[in-house]
């Protein structure tokens, strides 16, 4: 069993090295090992690219046969964007098959494990697979749900602000604090802020590390396109990808010049006047946004969170002290009455940032929602598999 997990370690590393180019797919890597020695190793790179499997074949050649195959998912076994990693296991005559977990995707669920056994390979399941489902979080939730796992940033000073009373935010943490923000948003395939969010800061919503070309699809929650032409992410969408999510409550002539700045704008059904957001999550679950990073004002992560939306936080906090009874704190809303109706923060995970704090957790559901759009009720919402 000790091997096992060392070697499930290995494959675990291995699949990290995709974070942030894989999606819509799974972070997968693979290591294979024979006579105690591991003469293979692969992670899935991109979509579209050989899965973690082939490659670690493809690097063992003829050593494969015979040889134990550690893998952090199950191995698919149908057409995708490339062949089965089952049937290119089986060729190789690999002799047995460790996997972390069984893949959520209704199209290999067990699958491929049964394609496995049935050309006589040994299967072993459940090694090291709390950490595997938790680093494929994203994934886990968005291919059984259809809309994507949504995490919450907030940065707030130790009496809860996110802006003094004037509406200025820059900066409340550190530059380890925001290198760490643009880390996480290059590993998303949104971001998304309200319009609010536009109009107090002017952001430009992208990804400024050194070396990494990726930039999330960039999101601006606005039901009335209040959007200014002038707004620095509308005079980048031609360099960047950005949605208006809108309603159609948004004049006509302002979309229009919206589009010719080169924003997307999707019309969406609207709740009270406000964009529907399960119909956004809907929205950007078809267009492959498995994770969506959400830095936005108060009213919109409480409005996330009312409608249980909101899967993971990354709350930092800054030594430092506002004041204010104006000022601006991380929910805002109509909030609760009682203790008791609260959402517990779960799983908890702090780190130190220079001067900052960062807290990690997930908050837990507190009812069934029933989601509605476009006047029709959609399905319920179960809480997803976040360990």
């Amino acid at each position: 069993m000790e091997s096992d997990e060392r070697y499930m370690w290995m494959a675990l590393d291995l699949a990290r090295k995709g974070w942030g180019k894989t999606s819509p797919n799974p972070m997968v890597g693979a290591v294979l090992v024979k006579d105690g020695e591991v003469v293979g190793t692969g992670f899935h790179h991109r979509a579209g690219e050989p899965h973690a499997e082939v490659i670690a074949l493809r690097e063992a050649g003829e050593k494969a046969r015979g040889a134990t195959l550690y893998t952090n998912l199950e191995p698919c076994s149908h057409f995708g964007r490339t062949p089965p990693c089952t049937d290119a296991l089986i060729a190789a005559g690999v002799r047995k098959v460790v996997m972390a977990t069984t893949d959520p995707n209704p199209m290999i669920s067990g699958k491929g494990a049964a394609r496995l056994k049935e050309a006589g390979i040994k299967v072993k399941s459940g090694v090291l697979e709390e950490k595997a489902r938790r680093l494929n979080e994203a994934f886990f939730k968005y291919i059984t749900t259809g809309i994507p796992f949504v995490v919450a940033k907030t940065a707030m000073t130790l009496d809860g602000k996110i802006a003094t009373h004037t509406g200025k935010s820059r900066w409340i943490t550190g530059e380890k604090s925001r290198n760490f923000v643009h880390r996480l948003r290059s590993r998303c395939d949104g971001i998304m802020v309200g319009i609010n969010t536009v109009l107090c800061d002017d952001p430009l919503l992208n990804v400024r590390l050194e070396g990494e070309e990726h930039n999330p699809l960039r999101i601006i929650v606005d039901s009335r396109a209040r959007l200014p032409l002038e707004a620095t992410v509308v005079k980048t969408a031609r360099q960047y990808r950005t949605i208006l999510a809108t309603t159609a409550l948004a004049p006509e002539g302002k979309l229009s010049a919206l589009r010719s700045s080169g924003v997307e704008v999707m019309v969406l059904p609207d709740k009270k006047e406000k964009v529907d957001l399960y119909a956004l999550m809907q929205a950007l679950g078809k267009r492959e946004v498995s994770a969506l990073l959400v830095e936005g004002g108060g009213n919109l992560n409480y409005a996330l969170l009312e409608q249980n939306l909101i899967d993971k936080l990354y709350c930092f906090v800054a030594p430092l002290l506002f004041g204010g009874k104006d000022a601006p704190t991380p929910l805002e809303g109509e909030g609760i009455e009682e203790p008791a109706q609260s959402w517990v923060v779960e799983n908890i995970e702090i780190k130190q940032l220079e001067q900052d704090l960062l807290i990690i957790g997930y908050p837990s559901r507190r009812e069934k929602v029933v989601h509605r759009s476009g006047g029709r009720t959609g399905r319920n919402i179960e809480p997803a598999t976040l360990l």
